[in-house]
Parts: C-alpha cells; sequence; structure tokens
C-alpha cells in the first residue's frame, strides 16, 4: 500500500500512520507543518496548505490511496475559513485522486454532520442532514462529505468514516480543553440529564480507517456511503467526563449550568465575539450548549457488518493509558 494521509501530524492522522508503518505500508503525510514523530517512523512530509490544489494534487502523486483526515475543526472560526480547509480542501483532494489516477479515498467525516440540537438515541446512517447548523464545522463537514460520497464512481471508491469524540494519548483539542476548563475552576453541567453519549478511543478510530481501505473498491458495498465509528460505550456524558478528570488527578465536575441558560450565554457570547471581532474562541456557543445538554449515541452494526470494525481498546482499558500520559509517562 501507497498511502497518502492529509493531517498525518495530528492527533487521529499520526495514530493512521503509525498503524499503517506497522503493516509495512509507504506512507506519505501531507501537513501545514513538520513533526518530529512521522520523522522518526520514516514517513515522508509534505508540507502544504489544502487549499492549494497543485500541492495536493502533487502530494498525491504514485500514491494507490487516500485518507483524507486533515480538516479545520474548533467551534469557532469565520465561515470561509472553516470552507476553505474543509470544502475547498476535499475538492482538491478528490481532484488529487482523480488526476493521479487513484481509486481509493477515505474521508474522515464528524457525527455532527447530522446534529439538529435534538437527542439522538441509537442513530444509524439512515438520519439525514438538519437544515440549520449552529457552527460552521459541522456545516462544511456536511458539504465536504457529500461531494466525498457524490464523487463514488467506477473510477473512484469513496467512504466517509463518521468518528464520535475521538480521545486519548496525544488527544491535542478534547481531553486538554476538558482538563485545562477543570483546572481553571470554569467547568460546568449543562442540565441534569443522563444523557448517553458514546465516544471512540484514538487507536480504534485509526483502525476503522484501515478495514476501510481494505474493503474498499470500486463497486464494492461499502463504496459511496458512510458509517457511524465509536467505541461501541455510550455513557451518560458526564460520567465520561468525570472519569478524564480521574485520569487528571483531578476532582468531579460538580456545579452545573440549566440548558436555557447556556445557551442564552452561548447566543450573547457569539454576538459579542461577532461584534466586536475578539480574537479566541467565546467561553460558550449554542452548538455546544446543545450538545452538551443532549444524548448522541450512535448504532455502529453497519460499521461491525460492513468494515468488520470490533473496537479492540475498551474505553477502561483507553483511560488507564490516558492517565499514564496525562502523567506525563510514555504510552
Amino acid at each position: 500500500m501507497r498511502a497518502l494521509v492529509t493531517g498525518g501530524g495530528g492527533f487521529l492522522g499520526f495514530s493512521l500512520v503509525k498503524q499503517l508503518v506497522a503493516r509495512g505500508a509507504s506512507v506519505r503525510s501531507f501537513s501545514r507543518g513538520e513533526y518530529q514523530p512521522l520523522a522518526n517512523l520514516g514517513v515522508e512530509q509534505l508540507r502544504g496548505d489544502l487549499s492549494n490544489r497543485d500541492a495536493v494534487v502533487a502530494a498525491a502523486k504514485g500514491c494507490d490511496v487516500v485518507f483524507h483526515v486533515a480538516a479545520k475543526a474548533g467551534i469557532w472560526g469565520s465561515f470561509a475559513e472553516y470552507f476553505d480547509a474543509n470544502v475547498t480542501g476535499t475538492e482538491n483532494v478528490l481532484q488529487a485522486c482523480r488526476s493521479n489516477g487513484i481509486s481509493r479515498l477515505v474521508y474522515t467525516g464528524s457525527p455532527s454532520v447530522v446534529f439538529d440540537g435534538s437527542d439522538v438515541e441509537g442513530g444509524n446512517e439512515s438520519l439525514p442532514y438538519p437544515a440549520h447548523f449552529e457552527a460552521n464545522y459541522p456545516k462544511t463537514k456536511a458539504i465536504a462529505e457529500q461531494l466525498v460520497l457524490a464523487a463514488n464512481s467506477p473510477a473512484l471508491a469513496t467512504v466517509s468514516l463518521r468518528p464520535h469524540l475521538i480521545w486519548g494519548p496525544g488527544d491535542n483539542h478534547l481531553v486538554p480543553r476538558i482538563v485545562a476548563k477543570a483546572r481553571a475552576g470554569k467547568l460546568r453541567r449543562i442540565g441534569d440529564r443522563p444523557c448517553l453519549v458514546d465516544t471512540v478511543y484514538v487507536d480504534n478510530a485509526a483502525q476503522a480507517h484501515l478495514h476501510a481501505a481494505d474493503r474498499l473498491t470500486p463497486g464494492s458495498p461499502i463504496a459511496g456511503k458512510a458509517y457511524f465509528i465509536s467505541n461501541g460505550e455510550p455513557l451518560p456524558l458526564w460520567d465520561m467526563v468525570n472519569r478524564i478528570l480521574a485520569a487528571a488527578d483531578l476532582p468531579p465536575v460538580q456545579r452545573s449550568v440549566p440548558p436555557g441558560v447556556a445557551y442564552a450565554v452561548g447566543t450573547i457570547c457569539e454576538g459579542i465575539w461577532n461584534l466586536l471581532k475578539l480574537s479566541g474562541e467565546p467561553p460558550m456557543t449554542r452548538f455546544v450548549a446543545r450538545e452538551l445538554a443532549t444524548a448522541h449515541w450512535f448504532d455502529i452494526s453497519a460499521a461491525r457488518n460492513d468494515l468488520g470494525y470490533q473496537p479492540e481498546v475498551s474505553i477502561d482499558e483507553g483511560l488507564k493509558r490516558l492517565r499514564v500520559w496525562l502523567q506525563g509517562e510514555a504510552v
């Protein structure tokens, strides 16, 4: 396998690269920066921006499969920024596949593309895209995913994986945010409902990408489809948050805010940040308020049946590994 991984230096991308290298694959990473851990693995690194079509096309030359993992994530930023990275970038990856005769594209999507602000309990891939999004990330990821699935053809097989709330050692987004807010005394429960939420350990998410690549060929049963990916272990959201905090030797969240108040605060914060053009993220947004007050877990039967996906690292084991990492030791 000669694989291009966009965002190979990122959290999920690096886990995927490690597993590819362990398989004996020839791996090239396309990212905006250079990463010593990739160099240590002997991975070829090309620097560039996803919005630069020529650079993306050149990066894919000689590859037979592309894993498009890179994206602009987060909860705040202009639509143009998200569109350039997530939509234009994906269009360029699709063109790179076509220009180089690559027949397989595994795209990293997001379950947020079907989130309409209400509870999702055991939802499957039949869930529609909502008519309205309260953040630019899910909006642009939904546009990009539809482009990827529509591009499926006899020459290019495409599949989208939707890993939900990825966490584990090396996390540079979810876990650090939770821990930082807790240490600053700014973490609050939103509401008191025991809303179930599923998550996925990073190595499981990467493994799902390999399973998809193994089964993806033009005309194959998985081509042109999207799949939810999780650990298959839904837990009450704040139980999971508290277990992450325990791994960091921090006490559980005690204080709470009513969902309506959190949503109102998010609305006000967004207005102030937009009006004053403030830098950084608001302390609360409407999207986050909805996410933290609702259930969202998914039926992963399709991934199990079609991809042969089976989570290998349980939440219990993952938390043990996370604790070691948070204590500054090698995992």
